[in-house]
C-alpha cells in the first residue's frame, strides 16, 4: 500500500519548483564527474568520490520528490469552525498571538508558520474551535493557547 502524502496547493507548487530546479542541476552534476575522472586514477581520486556523493544526493531527493508527487492528496481549506489539515489558526497565549497554518509532515516548516498536524501543537489543536483552551507540554513549560480565530 503507497503512502499517501497531504499537500496544500502551495506546498505541491513549491515541490514542483524544487524538482524542476533538481532536474537543471544534473548536467552539471555529470560535468563535475567527468572533470574529476580527469584527475586520475578513480581508486584515489577524492574529487571523484565527492562527485558522485552530490550526484547520489542529486537523484535521490529528485526520486523522493517525484514518489511524493504521485501519490499526492491535495487539502483543501474546509470547515472554518474547526481547527484541521489546511486550517490557518491564529493563537493567544499570554500577550501574544500567533497565527499558524495547520499541513502534512512534508511542508511543516514551523520558521514559516507551517505547523504539522502530527506535531504536538497540531495534534492538540485539532478538531479545536474559536475560544477553545489548549495546553501544550514543552521541554521548558506547559504553554497554555486560546484559539482566537479560524482563518
Amino acid at each position: 500500500m503507497k503512502k499517501v502524502y497531504k499537500l496544500t496547493i502551495e506546498g505541491k507548487r513549491e515541490l514542483e519548483q524544487e524538482l524542476e530546479l533538481l532536474k537543471s542541476q544534473r548536467g552539471e552534476a555529470t560535468e563535475k564527474i567527468a572533470e574529476a575522472r580527469e584527475f586520475g586514477d578513480l581508486r584515489e581520486n577524492s574529487e571523484y568520490d565527492v562527485a558522485r556523493e552530490e550526484q547520489g544526493l542529486l537523484e535521490t531527493r529528485i526520486s523522493e520528490i517525484e514518489n511524493i508527487l504521485q501519490n499526492i492528496e491535495i487539502i483543501k481549506s474546509g470547515d472554518k469552525s474547526k481547527v484541521g489539515i489546511g486550517s490557518k489558526v491564529e493563537l493567544k497565549f499570554g500577550k501574544k498571538t500567533v497565527v499558524y497554518s495547520i499541513v502534512g509532515p512534508i511542508e511543516a516548516n514551523p520558521l514559516e508558520g507551517k505547523i504539522s498536524n502530527e506535531s504536538p501543537i497540531g495534534q492538540a489543536l485539532s478538531g479545536k474551535k474559536v475560544g477553545d483552551k489548549v495546553t501544550i507540554s514543552t521541554p521548558k513549560a506547559n504553554i497554555e493557547y486560546e484559539i482566537i480565530n479560524l482563518c
